[in-house]
């Protein structure tokens, strides 16, 4: 199975799985599990990525060269890193991906370039509604595991606060970019979110 990343990069590459948590055990095939629900979390938070870094390459696409390329690029290069990690992971626990990814791929870098095409303001709007979204996604999944089991999910955790409190930075950055100045904000913010709804069910199932 191969995926490309953002960079249309392949990174699926077989080889030996590590544990997730310390409690991780071996099943019948010799595939580390953590559970189904570790994989779902794993598979749809590598698509929310890949979703994510798909977009501000679109907005990058319009608006590189202009006053807000760097504020852009920055948010873009800690969205490279929290790919990153989750291709590690999905790797080292053997998760398949989504078979959304190629719908993902041009979706992403439509909306991005989209909205940018209507101005900074729209560009910043879509990065308030979108990592709002993720982080309110991500302090979900915050919430499950630690009424699961704190302690044996610690490292996956960890990674989930340190990239939720991420994408809020970024949120408030497109706050500070005047978002909420683009024409028809609350339109726009709200129809970008429940797309993002929906991009997170099916990512989690298919």
């Amino acid at each position: 199975c191969v995926v490309c990343s953002s960079e249309h990069s392949c990174w699926y590459r077989a080889r030996p799985a590590r544990p997730l948590c310390s409690s991780a055990s071996a099943s019948a095939q010799g595939r580390p599990v953590a559970g189904a629900m570790l994989d779902r979390i794993i598979r749809v938070d590598q698509a929310g990525e890949f979703g994510a870094n798909r977009i501000y390459a679109g907005q990058m696409a319009v608006l590189g060269r202009t006053a807000v390329g760097p504020v852009i690029q920055r948010m873009w290069d800690q969205e490279k890193e929290h790919l990153e990690k989750f291709n590690e992971m999905m790797i080292d626990q053997r998760v398949r991906p989504t078979i959304l990814m190629p719908f993902w791929n041009i979706a992403g870098f439509a909306l991005g370039a989209g909205t940018a095409l209507l101005g900074k303001e729209a560009a910043m709007a879509c990065t308030v509604a979108i990592e709002e979204s993720i982080s309110q996604h991500y302090n979900n999944q915050i919430r499950t595991l630690m009424e699961e089991d704190s302690e044996k999910h610690n490292e996956l955790l960890e990674i989930l606060k340190k990239f939720r409190d991420e994408e809020m930075e970024h949120h408030d950055t497109g706050l500070e970019h005047e978002a909420e100045l683009a024409p028809a904000y609350t339109v726009l913010k709200t129809a970008i979110q429940i797309g993002c709804k929906a991009a997170i069910y099916m990512s989690e199932r298919i």
